[in-house]
């Protein structure tokens, strides 16, 4: 059974920043059919939830207090891409926008809720690793591939 990564949040775990979560459907209805490993990234790099918003500027993560907390979001990432390996996934469902998982779009920078195109920090690093990474609005496109 193909095993996939995907964003904890999407399945329903109360992980995002504001200790919510991003439940989609489509995602809880796929986890029936193939083995999900689910994660948060920001917990794995030490992260505490909820926590405050945190958003990418340059090569950089900071929050919305200016603290720098890059080095969470870099341990985060490692501990994914370690999950990845130790699992053979191929591929992973992430949430857009996200400073650790957006695939497509993110924000800013300036905490203003504008998108600008770009990439999470785990995102980046598993798309360095060859894993192919979908948003949770590419599940089509995902299917596609695998099927």
């Amino acid at each position: 059974m193909e095993k996939i990564l995907v964003s904890a949040c999407l399945l329903g775990v109360n992980c995002k920043w504001n200790g919510r979560n991003n439940t989609r459907d489509k995602v809880v209805i796929l986890s029936q059919r193939f083995e999900m490993i689910p994660f948060c990234s920001e917990q794995l790099g030490g992260m505490p939830t909820p926590r405050i918003p945190s958003e990418i500027i340059g090569n950089e993560v900071y929050n919305q207090v200016n603290l720098n907390v890059t080095k969470f979001f870099e341990e985060g990432a490692k501990q994914v891409l370690e999950l990845a390996i130790k699992n053979h996934c191929k591929y992973a469902i992430l949430k857009d926008h996200s400073p650790s998982c957006g695939s497509k779009l993110i924000y800013d920078g300036t905490f203003s809720r504008k998108l600008i195109e770009g990439q999470g920090i785990t995102t980046r690093l598993l798309l360095n690793h060859g894993i192919q990474v979908f948003s949770e609005d590419e599940i089509d496109k995902l299917l596609d591939i695998i099927e």
